[in-house]
């Protein structure tokens, strides 16, 4: 078999990408790495490095976001079940264990889910940490008032339980990856958005501390160059902030734009840990680059 390029590799996965999107029923990893032109082995290796997810859990995640789509209009969680595509209830049970939560809980707003939370102070300001059985769900900064308000809108029907003991050391490691900023907190995250949310947050989490990087590379990065825009909002509606480090994007000319919780903050993050690694600020390597 010959070898591929780089840019027929991403053609490929692209491809597969859209043959996964349209499909009712996600095709098998033989089928899809047969038009591929790949052996299956090699076709999931390349995949899993191309979008950040393994062929099967792309398709679950598409799967989720339809299915969690349907459910929140849904005359009955088995309708919605049906009308994602699921064959069986077990099958949508199963899938929704990556959202988080049961189906029926999900459709009534996060109802029984137990989401445990904490507040700290950081050189950049008091911060909330949320957190599910699976993970962290949520870091935001604010005042602390603002910030119970924000968790409650978010999961309006979770059970909110103060953690501070509970979650000390998972707090402990946020703060120190504000202040003192390292390439990997090692925390677990509960992660919940759309397929494409997912692969833009996962890519923001292989960025190094201190580097930067625009919506448009980024978006080529993903091997959907036409996506800077949807690249944006992904990163405009993070809700897990520096450890999903959506303050790593900057606009094609090192601007620092369209963060969530505020420019100075932007700039100071991205400082500290350009100090850290030993670089230099992002405008001031746009302005060499000229």
């Amino acid at each position: 078999m010959p070898t591929m390029s780089k840019a027929e590799h991403r053609d490929a996965i692209d491809r597969a990408c859209r043959r996964i999107d349209s499909s009712q029923t996600a095709p098998d990893l033989a089928t899809l790495a047969a038009e591929a032109g790949l052996s299956p082995w090699h076709f999931q290796r390349v995949f899993k490095a191309t979008v950040g997810l393994s062929p099967k859990r792309y398709a679950m995640a598409r799967r989720e976001q339809d299915f969690g789509r349907r459910l929140a209009g849904a005359r009955s969680v088995t309708d919605a079940i049906y009308d994602a595509g699921y064959s069986a209830s077990s099958a949508a049970y199963r899938d929704s264990l990556a959202l988080g939560m049961q189906p029926a809980s999900l459709r009534a707003g996060g109802a029984n889910e137990t989401i445990r939370h904490a507040t700290a102070s950081t050189r950049l300001g008091p911060i909330l940490v949320a957190a599910t059985e699976r993970g962290i769900c949520m870091v935001e900064f604010g005042a602390a008032k603002a910030l119970l308000e924000q968790l409650r809108a978010r999961f309006p029907r979770a059970r909110l339980e103060s953690a501070d003991q509970q979650l000390g050391d998972w707090l402990e490691r946020v703060v120190n990856t504000i202040d003192a900023p390292r390439l990997d907190a090692g925390l677990p995250l509960d992660i919940r958005g759309t397929a494409f949310q997912r692969r833009v947050w996962h890519a923001l989490t292989r960025l190094a501390p201190g580097e930067t990087v625009s919506y448009g590379e980024l978006a080529r990065r993903l091997k959907a160059p036409s996506s800077t825009r949807a690249v944006a909002r992904a990163c405009a509606t993070n809700g897990i902030a520096v450890l999903v480090p959506c303050h790593r994007v900057v606009a094609a000319d090192g601007a620092l734009t369209g963060y969530k919780w505020g420019i100075e903050r932007k700039r100071k993050l991205l400082a500290l840990e350009q100090e850290t690694a030993g670089t230099k600020p992002a405008g001031a390597r746009a302005r060499a680059a000229r």
